[in-house]
């Protein structure tokens, strides 16, 4: 009888823990600038229906465009501000080192909210090992 509640009660916590855990995503980015728009929509609402996710994009080959200073949507609309407004939300954008190298782009082109990782592919296979679910709008 013992065993039996112990068990019980190994699973009842278990459970409270697995209800509480944060979900971890990783959002991946591309290809072009339509691709970020919707990505950057999908994220928002992510995080409105459930504020406490950890959200990473990272972004490689051409899906680098929108971290660049200046750069616009379909609309004219600059992508600065909502990427400002998700990383004070607590997302985070990661930018591929390899990718910089072969497009012969600098750091320095990108905005403040932007941090690199040697290599985007890599980092998103490291995130799914980790746990975090794979969304590739």
């Amino acid at each position: 009888m013992a065993l039996r509640q112990f068990v019980l009660a190994a699973l009842v916590a278990g459970a409270a823990f697995a209800a509480s855990a944060q979900d971890s995503v990783v959002y991946h980015f591309d290809t072009d600038l339509a691709q970020a728009t919707k990505g950057l929509r999908n994220v928002r609402n992510h995080l409105d229906v459930d504020p406490a996710a950890k959200i990473t994009v990272v972004a490689h080959a051409n899906g680098v465009d929108f971290l660049m200073e200046g750069a616009k949507d379909g609309n004219g609309g600059a992508f600065a501000g909502p990427v400002s407004a998700l990383a004070a939300r607590g997302v985070k954008f990661e930018i591929c080192e390899i990718t910089l190298k072969s497009r012969n782009l600098k750091k320095e082109q990108f905005i403040q909210e932007a941090t690199f990782t040697p290599s985007g592919v890599v980092r998103i296979a490291k995130l799914q090992v980790a746990g975090s679910a794979y969304i590739k709008p």
